[in-house]
């Protein structure tokens, strides 16, 4: 049974900071691409980071510089370490896997930027 685990969230001011983490478990994690996304009420989901089964990172331009994706394969975990944040990254975030044609998604976890 694939399980994606998102902890982490929570409400913070502007400017504060907040670590997400996904643990994975039941599939064989270091093969797969992992991702975290985002979706504020009202909009559609939108991928904040990605990283590969190797090192290769990318980043929506809105969070770049702000945000670091970090994955450590012998633990199942991907991390995302959120600095600066804004009232625009409140959403919920949610941590993917992706391998070929398979993929699967955590349940996600609230993120709320606001003083």
């Amino acid at each position: 049974q694939v399980q994606l685990v998102e902890s982490g969230g929570g409400l913070v001011q502007p400017g504060g900071s907040l670590r997400l983490s996904c643990a994975a478990s039941g599939i064989m994690f270091s093969r797969y691409i992992m991702g975290w996304y985002r979706q504020a009420p009202g909009k559609q989901r939108e991928l904040v980071a990605g990283i590969s089964s190797g090192t290769s990172t990318n980043y929506a331009d809105s969070v770049k510089g702000r945000f670091t994706i970090s994955r450590d394969n012998a633990k199942n975990t991907v991390d995302l370490q959120m600095n600066n944040l804004k009232p625009e990254d409140t959403a919920v975030y949610y941590c993917k896997a992706d391998y070929i044609t398979r993929s699967f998604w955590g349940q996600g976890t609230q993120v709320t930027v606001s003083s």
